[in-house]
Formats: structure tokens, sequence, C-alpha cells
């Protein structure tokens, strides 16, 4: 792709760090909270009594929401004031989380064969190389471990799509003008008066996700492209998102793969 790698990513989630924090900490979310969050704890196994290692966990909300499921988490980041943000969360209100500074591409600070799953949510386009995350996250898990992660779905939430519309100017379908791009770019989005922050994506298409599973090893177990429920939609409509979401596009893709 480019030289844009994990040392830009990593300052661009310093510089976010604060705010983010202190937004999603607040609920302001509601992407997450009532729909992505929701959907993809349905989504994972049982993890209980489970060695559970978060893969760019940030400030630890995922993290926090499997600790309390009764996993035992590590939570990795390459952000260290993410992380700086997560072990003070740990520190007022302990769950027994273990927090470290690690690339998700390479995880030096852990044995072959440390844990039970491999889990990841909505980070992994922001990552650099997700075959290499692949090839260690398939290290570190021991035999019949499974892999789960969410992403933002590479088919329709890439560089430059939006909502197409008619001439009536109403929103009928998703336009996707540059799937075949390889080249990392940014953007800047915000929760409602909040400052904007700056994100760096890495444009993955649906097929380097397969194949970087296949070929670090797994067998591929399940794909969802989860659909916001009607009543959902009936309960928010001031979050008119979710009812295009449900009309025309999926917005997020979940997959799990095991370690045969």
């Amino acid at each position: 792709m480019s030289k844009v790698g994990e040392r830009e990513v990593a300052a661009a989630w310093d510089a976010n760090a604060p705010t983010w924090a202190a937004e999603v900490r607040a609920g302001h979310d509601r992407m997450h909270e009532l729909f992505t969050s929701p959907r993809f704890m349905e989504f994972l196994p049982g993890l209980a009594g489970r060695s559970v290692i978060d893969l760019g966990c940030g400030e630890g909300r995922y993290t926090r929401s499997l600790a309390r499921r009764g996993a035992r988490v590590t939570g990795v980041d390459i952000s260290p004031a993410m992380l700086d943000l997560a072990r003070q969360e740990e520190a007022r209100a302990p769950l027994g989380i273990r927090y470290l500074l690690e690339s998700s591409a390479d995880l030096r600070s852990f044995a072959d064969s440390s844990f039970d799953a491999v889990v990841s949510t909505m980070a992994l386009m922001d990552t650099p190389d997700f075959p290499a995350v692949a090839r260690a996250a398939w290290r570190i898990l021991r035999a019949g471990g499974g892999f789960y992660f969410s992403v933002l779905h590479p088919c329709f939430m890439g560089r430059g799509s939006t909502w197409g519309k008619d001439l009536a100017g109403r929103r009928e379908g998703r336009l996707v003008p540059d799937y075949w791009g390889e080249e990392p770019y940014t953007e800047q989005w915000g929760f409602e008066a909040a400052p904007p922050f700056t994100i760096v994506y890495f444009p993955y298409r649906l097929e380097d996700y397969i194949n970087g599973l296949c070929a670090a090893g797994f067998r591929i177990e399940r794909v969802q492209e989860p659909r916001p429920a009607a009543d959902l939609i009936a309960a928010n409509p001031q979050m008119e998102f979710l009812a295009r979401l449900r009309r025309h596009s999926a917005f997020v893709l979940f997959l799990a793969a095991r370690k045969s």
C-alpha cells in the first residue's frame, strides 16, 4: 500500500484519546451503544473463564465488557495515550485486566498458544498489515481457539462512499466510488458537538480479510452482516442512519475463524 504505518496510526489515536474517551464513556457513540456492540456481543461465543486478548483495545470499553462477562482479558494497543486511559479506568474499577503497549501485527510479548480466544472490535481496518495480524493471532491461539472480529464493511463503507439520491433527493442506495483503491486515507468525524477525530484507514477489500485468515491457517466458521432490526429503528426514529442501513446496505462485517 503506502508508507503510512503504525507510527502514524498511533499518533492519530494519541491525539484523539482524551476527547474519544470522554465521548464514548458518556454514551455519545450511539451506533455503538444501540447496534454494533450488542450485535457483536451476541455474535461472540461464551468466553467466561477463557483467556482472551483484545487487539486494538483503545481506552478499553470492549475489554471491560469482555471482563464483565467473566473472561480473563488482556488488552493491547499501539497508542500509549489510549492505554493510559484504559489503565486509569482499571485502577478506578478493577476487573483484573492487563493492558500492554503492543502491535497486533506482532504480539511479541506473548508466547505461542497463550490464549483461548482473540477478539478485536472495530479496529483492524485501522491496522496497516491485516495478514500479519492474522498470523500473529494464529500463533498465540491454542489449538481450537477462535479469532472473532468486527470491522467497517469493506464493500460499503470505504473511501468516498456516500448515499446515492434520486432526482427527488431521496436516498436510494450506497455509492462506492473507490473499492479498488489501495492507498491509506484519513477521515475526520465526531460525535454531535465534540471536536472531530482524525482516523487513518487502510482500504482492505472483502478478499483481503478472507484470504488473510485462510493464509494464516484459520478455518472460517461464520460471517455476519448485521442488519438493524425494525423495532430498534422504531424506538430510535432520530437515528435515520439506522433506517437507511436497514433499507440499503451493511455497515459492519463480523468474522469468526478457528485455529484447527
